[in-house]
């Protein structure tokens, strides 16, 4: 049976809505975006994303990204999903997906969200460690998180977690811990995000100051394929690992990057599959128990890139290892 086709018609709100500034996050370098979004720009998005779409009997989404969607003010959340709820009701797009702080969720917030047809909230959890989120200035609290998530699902609304690695002092044994602490909650999807260091933000200066040091890129895969480990055992899928690659979220060597420091790669997501592949196919092999000279494996079409690998790094590295 063929897996249904997902779009996603995302819709970038600005930083506006965050009640506080942590100091990994420059909402304007994330999104692009500085300005307020009106109803004019949704509903043109909306119009440009559906001319685009190739397959009609797929699943559409407007997801509203960035900035604290439950946090702007009332009459302007009210502006934007308005306009995307007429979609809705249209048939035109199947659900509304919203991200905001778990500290900005409560009976009243999920009312208005469920009265406009939103099906998914996002919370950004980035850590369940209290001391951890007080040195980042999150303003919540794991308490937060955990109330948050559980009216989110009393409520009947699919619930996600976003998360972070490589936060001032996080360990990898933290990292684990958080993860271990959300499948509890039991999300249906998370995303993993590797600390970048952003200009004009905090952690720029605590970067400069030699205050903090950014997990190096091998570390942050090797701390993701962990979690992911994790969370696919317990059935949650990892639905993105990395920022999104723009224009200003890019090589820290080109002049026009946002990003000062940190592990940053244009297909992050791909090196922790790739290291996964990697990780089974060693296994495979292992228990052959002798000498090997020939490797075949069959896999998928869809997955062969993984298998050979980011620049067929899999393939160099079983040549390295086994002569084969």
């Amino acid at each position: 049976m063929r897996k249904q086709k997902q779009y996603v018609i995302p819709i970038f709100v600005p930083h506006l809505g965050c009640p506080n500034d942590c100091i990994f996050c420059n909402q304007k370098s994330i999104s692009g975006q500085t300005k307020m979004i009106t109803k004019e720009d949704v509903k043109k998005e909306i119009e440009t994303y559906l001319k685009s779409f190739k397959e009609e009997d797929a699943y559409k989404e407007v997801a509203f990204f960035g900035g604290s969607f439950t946090a702007i003010p009332v009459e302007k959340q009210e502006e934007l999903l308005k306009v995307a709820y007429k979609y809705v009701k249209r048939k035109e797009i199947d659900s509304i997906r919203v991200s905001t702080r778990p500290d900005c969720i409560d009976k009243e917030v999920l009312k208005r969200l469920k009265k406009y047809g939103v099906k998914t909230i996002e919370l950004g959890v980035q850590s369940t460690n209290d001391y951890i989120l007080s040195k980042c200035k999150r303003g919540h609290t794991f308490a937060d998180v955990k109330k948050a998530s559980k009216l989110i699902r009393w409520h009947r609304f699919t619930l996600g977690h976003q998360m972070m690695v490589g936060l001032p002092e996080s360990t990898k044994l933290d990292e684990l811990n958080t993860a271990k602490d959300l499948i509890k909650l039991k999300p249906k999807m998370v995303r993993i995000y590797p600390v970048l260091v952003i200009k004009n933000t905090q952690l720029e200066k605590s970067y400069q100051q030699g205050e903090y040091e950014p997990i190096t890129l091998n570390q942050a895969v090797e701390r993701c394929k962990e979690l992911v480990y994790l969370f696919n055992k317990k059935k949650i899928e990892v639905i993105r690992m990395g920022l999104q690659n723009t224009d200003l979220i890019t090589n820290p060597e080109k002049e026009e990057s946002e990003v000062v420091a940190g592990p940053y790669h244009p297909a992050f997501g791909q090196l922790v599959e790739d290291s996964i592949w990697y990780d089974s196919i060693l296994e495979m092999i292992k228990k052959v128990n002798v000498k090997v000279k020939e490797v075949e494996i069959r896999v998928n079409p869809e997955d062969v890139n993984n298998v050979i690998g980011h620049k067929k790094e899999n393939i160099t590295k079983l040549r390295d290892v086994y002569e084969v």
